[in-house]
């Protein structure tokens, strides 16, 4: 069976989103390595670096859209959007989870819910 162990955001500006996130997670990356940094989320580990195909923006933002698990959606939408994060869309109820939507400086979308069990 499959899992998923990471992802992995490439930018032309790594220090500005490896600041960004090292706000949201409230912590700095746990290990940084050939223009690489990285934090442990949960399961997983959430990676940043600079990639010589990307440039700019997102240009489809909604494509890719990484969810980070929290009970209290509300709170911390807030604090979040205190640490001057985009707010695409402000925390809203959908088929029983809570779930708001941000951008980061690159413009990709990620998004606070609280958890939720799929449909079977």
């Amino acid at each position: 069976m499959l899992k998923v162990s990471s992802v992995m955001i490439g930018t032309a500006r790594p220090k500005a989103l490896n600041d960004f996130y090292a706000k949201v997670f409230a912590k700095p990356a746990e290990w940084a390595e050939a223009g690489w940094s990285g934090w442990q989320v949960g399961d997983m580990y959430f990676m940043i670096g600079k990639h010589s195909e990307v440039k700019g923006k997102a240009k489809e933002p909604q494509r890719v859209i990484i969810n980070f698990e929290i009970k209290d959606v509300k709170k911390e939408f807030k604090r979040i959007k205190d640490l001057g994060a985009k707010v695409i869309e402000e925390p809203y109820e959908m088929a029983g989870a809570w779930i708001g939507t941000f951008a980061d400086p690159d413009g990709n979308y990620f998004q606070v819910m609280s958890p939720w069990e799929p449909p079977k």
